[in-house]
């Protein structure tokens, strides 16, 4: 086969328009010889062709399994629509149950009524509560007094490294004068 012949089969199977001996020429081409540069890809395709054209048979239940699908898929629609009924009526009764707990909640509800008739004795009464929460409040606080001496001890401990620190600094500042003061004794001997 000629290469003009072999583009014209080539377009007309990428273009659909081939026939079953187009395709069968193309194939026995591409098996049997080297594919000209510029036709590698098609020759894979047609390999490929060849490797795998052994297509099984459908089994002889297959148009059974079919049927049997189809039943099965209409079955789901039929649940389907058995959903679509249900949910409704399953939100019209949560929604009644909601009302009447909604309803026994708030008949039954009684109002705090005011305890005391004195405002003397309520305002002795509020007094005490407070006194009770401020003594739990200084209780709790009581419990950080350790923190709060090492934090003091943590001051302490700083200030007395920086008067330390202070007295090495002026030690060394003599130090420093009296080398300075041996360096230049020497050098005046030289």
């Amino acid at each position: 086969m000629n290469e003009e012949d072999l583009k014209k089969l080539i377009e007309k199977y990428y273009n659909g328009l081939s026939t079953d001996e187009d395709e069968k020429a193309l194939r026995a081409f591409f098996t049997v010889n080297d594919a000209p540069a510029g036709y590698e890809t098609e020759k894979e395709i047609f390999r490929f062709y060849m490797e795998y054209a052994d297509v099984p048979e459908p089994s002889a239940d297959f148009e059974a399994r079919i049927i049997n699908a189809i039943g099965k898929s209409s079955g789901e629609k039929r649940s389907a629509k058995f959903r679509t009924l249900l949910v409704p009526v399953l939100s019209a009764a949560a929604g009644l149950l909601i009302l009447a707990g909604s309803y026994f909640f708030f008949i039954n509800r009684h109002e705090t009524k005011d305890t005391f008739t004195d405002p003397q004795i309520a305002y002795a009464e509020t007094m005490k509560i407070l006194m009770d929460v401020s003594s739990q409040l200084n209780h709790g606080t009581s419990s950080l007094q350790p923190v709060g001496k090492i934090n003091e001890m943590k001051v302490k401990s700083l200030e007395s490294i920086k008067k330390s620190t202070v007295i090495i600094e002026k030690n060394l500042k003599s130090l420093g004068y009296l080398r300075n003061a041996t360096e230049m004794k020497s050098a005046s001997k030289e």
